[in-house]
């Protein structure tokens, strides 16, 4: 009985009126199931939703998909030319960048097609398909096939995946996978047919005195003047299919591509943003949101802070430092931020007193509706948070200090297999370890890495991760530096770095000519890397005993909460998937007496001007067609430049490069950033303060257009005026 009910109810998410407000990351394949079409027109879309995503034809989905890892990218012209931010493109113009060609520092333009960089590594993935299998995965659980919580695992649900695609028309066709993910805590499941290109060349990026203006200090606020875009091109074969780089390839002809409105935009007017949010989590209980802060930001903040503090300080005496860690950098003081900023909203937002609020109300939801589950499950989740947090705790130390913070180490696995080959005599095996090793030095010091910067960031971070775990979580290597090198860490770290077979060219070398036993048995960096996994492992053993019902508290919880909320529909929480949200160009009041307008424009840019802080650099070009408000078409009625401008959308991280469309489904911006005040809207979205910061497409242009002098590029786009 309990299985059957589980079934029905997950559709209560799915099919309710209309929402209301702004919050709400929606799934393209329920906009029509969940009445949103009424509260969109009542917004002010001109266009129909089935413009937007119908699977039987070709819409404003086909336009938009992922742009490598972790953004969002949109096409542009019928060439399959990319728009989204600088930050997104930031690893790629790092990959092209030397102190010989800085275009971190001077900008990338291609003036033609034979200029456009290939950028090995680089994808642009694109939505083919969505598919309900909601009632295969309930069927497979009713038949015992697998149990209730085998249904998140990612081994059940890779396996659905490839089943479906090898019973798909697309079988076979050239860079196309599939993803199955639950959604909703597990009350709905979706399949994703996901085609991939992956011969992507870079085209433009401004200099980062524009895609970065701001730096850090201007990171996650308003008022805000960043040209945060770059722009990409997707090459197929012949035949238009995805292939690996080949100078034979051409450029995509795509099948959907955005029109640029450059009309403007004005208070309260229409947006929209499709893109690919990657995680929120609107449905914890407090409990859990004192865990995300204390578990995970906290820890976050601590670490990252000591390691940016030295990376700040290499980069600052060395452009070649400056270069290799640029993007390392930018990616790590991105969430420092936003992990302050977000313990700080949930504090003035009063989060949690919110959701003790509502924690109130469906406890006394469940009492009405006479059901156990829902009336103990808060509890559940309560105990699980007890369990789990010391845990969790250790596990951000451990993960942003050996994981994302020290990056050196030796590939101990493979010197086991290579001992192993030593001790039997096996000559084959020892030359195919030997050879996989000299790839593994290759990787560890790749050119994006250096050994002295490291090695200064372990010798903070080694004695910071002591302080805050307890004892019995440290890996054993802690032993060594108190008793071989009396607790010295700083021995510790220069013995590790200099004397290791990984340390450097010569001890590599050294050893491969000299293979022994006895050298992998006593090399420090080996020893290092073998207990960093082993303490990893157990904590991750712990992390998944103590968190094992969880999911299936979660599943119950949210469920309950859709039908508590009924008839309003809740969207599901970000997985980094294909969302629509909608909302309205709109200023903000983020204190009593304070006004922000809803855009910027490019006599902030000038007022911000600092020669002597490298985050507030104006190029000399930018400052010459300002005096000479050199804009085109592009300026204002009143003669200024528009720089950035705020909507009303629900959006997180993921979302960066996302197009910000209008009435009519033209692009009018792109999106990458929220604001300060906000910072807690993926635990809880506050309808009055949450802001998504845009950069104007008619900026992005000028840019390109004026101060790159790309015409080429400009002439290949569809705009309307």
């Amino acid at each position: 009985m309990k299985k059957i009910r589980l079934a029905v109810m997950a559709l209560i998410c799915a099919v309710f009126s209309p929402a209301k407000a702004d919050e709400g990351m929606w799934l393209l394949q329920l906009m029509q199931e969940q009445n949103l079409a009424d509260q969109m027109k009542a917004r002010g879309l001109n266009i129909s939703i089935s413009d937007i995503y119908n699977p039987n034809q070709v819409t404003l989905k086909d336009a938009v998909g992922i742009f490598g890892g972790g953004c969002t990218g949109e096409i542009i012209s019928p060439d399959g030319l990319i728009l989204t931010n600088h930050h997104c493109g930031y690893g790629a113009i790092q990959q092209h960048s030397s102190v010989e060609h800085d275009y971190l520092t001077d900008g990338f333009w291609a003036k033609n097609r034979s200029e456009e960089l290939p950028t090995p590594g680089l994808t642009f993935r694109f939505v083919e398909r969505i598919v309900d299998i909601t009632e295969k995965v309930n069927n497979d659980i009713k038949k015992g096939k697998i149990t209730e919580i085998e249904s998140f695992g990612q081994k059940y649900l890779n396996e659905i995946a490839k089943k479906e695609l090898k019973n798909s028309d697309l079988k076979g066709k050239p860079g196309i996978s599939t993803q199955a993910l639950p959604f909703y805590a597990g009350n709905k499941f979706y399949l994703f047919f996901i085609k991939t290109y992956s011969d992507v060349r870079m085209v433009a990026a401004p200099p980062s005195s524009i895609g970065k203006f701001g730096g850090e200090t201007d990171n996650w606020m308003w008022p805000r003047h960043t040209g945060d875009f770059s722009m990409f091109r997707i090459y197929a074969d012949k035949n238009g299919e995805s292939a690996e780089y080949s100078p034979e390839n051409v450029p995509l002809r795509v099948k959907k591509f955005l029109t640029i409105s450059l009309k403007g935009l004005q208070e309260g007017d229409y947006a929209m943003i499709m893109g690919f949010p990657g995680s929120t989590s609107r449905f914890l209980t407090e409990s859990e949101v004192k865990l995300r802060m204390e578990g995970i930001n906290t820890p976050r903040i601590l670490v990252r802070e000591a390691r940016q503090a030295i990376l700040k300080q290499e980069m600052a005496a060395s452009d070649k430092v400056r270069i290799q860690y640029a993007s390392k950098f930018a990616a790590s003081s991105n969430y420092w931020k936003n992990s302050i900023g977000m313990n700080k909203a949930i504090k003035d937002n009063k989060v949690l007193e919110g959701k003790a609020s509502q924690e109130a109300a469906f406890l006394q939801f469940a009492k009405d509706k006479n059901n156990r589950e829902y009336a103990e499950v808060i509890n559940g989740i309560d105990a699980y948070v007890s369990r789990v947090t010391p845990l969790r705790m250790q596990a951000t130390y451990f993960t942003e200090v050996f994981r994302s913070g020290i990056e050196y180490g030796a590939p101990f696995q493979i010197f086991e297999n290579l001992k192993t080959a030593l001790q039997k005599n096996k000559k084959k095996d020892i030359e195919k370890a030997i050879e996989t090793l000299k790839e593994q030095f290759a990787n560890v010091h790749n050119k994006d890495y250096d050994h002295n910067v490291d090695r200064k960031v372990a010798k903070v971070l080694l004695p910071l991760y002591a302080k805050k775990v307890p004892d019995e979580a440290l890996p054993v290597f802690y032993q060594t530096i108190k008793e071989r090198f009396d607790g010295n860490y700083n021995k510790y770290v220069d013995a590790l770095y200099d004397e290791t077979i990984f340390g450097n060219e010569d001890n590599f070398n050294a050893f491969i000519n000299n293979p022994t036993v006895e050298a992998i048995d006593n090399d420090l960096a080996i020893q290092y890397s073998a207990a960093k996994y082993a303490i990893h492992t157990q904590l991750l053993d712990k992390i998944s005993e103590a968190s094992k019902d969880i999911e299936l508290l979660h599943k119950i919880y949210v469920r309950g909460l859709c039908e508590m909320y009924a008839p309003t529909p809740k969207a599901p929480d970000a997985n980094f998937t294909i969302r629509l949200t909608y909302g309205n160009v709109k200023s903000y009041d983020p204190k009593d007496g304070i006004h922000y307008k809803y855009y910027t424009t490019l006599k902030g840019v000038m007022e911000k001007e600092n020669p002597d802080n490298p985050e507030f650099v104006v190029p000399a070009k930018l400052k010459e067609l300002y005096n000479k408000k050199d804009y085109g078409r592009y300026a204002l009625p009143n003669g200024e430049m528009p720089t950035c401008f705020l909507t009303t959308n629900d959006i997180t991280g993921g979302n960066s490069g996302s197009p910000v469309l209008n009435e009519n489904g033209e692009l009018i911006g792109a999106a990458f950033d929220g604001n300060w005040e906000s910072l807690s809207g993926d635990i809880n979205f506050d309808n009055n303060l949450q802001r998504c910061i845009a950069v104007d497409i008619r900026y992005i242009l000028f840019i390109v257009e004026k101060l790159g002098g790309c015409q080429n590029l400009i002439n290949e786009m569809n705009i309307v005026e």
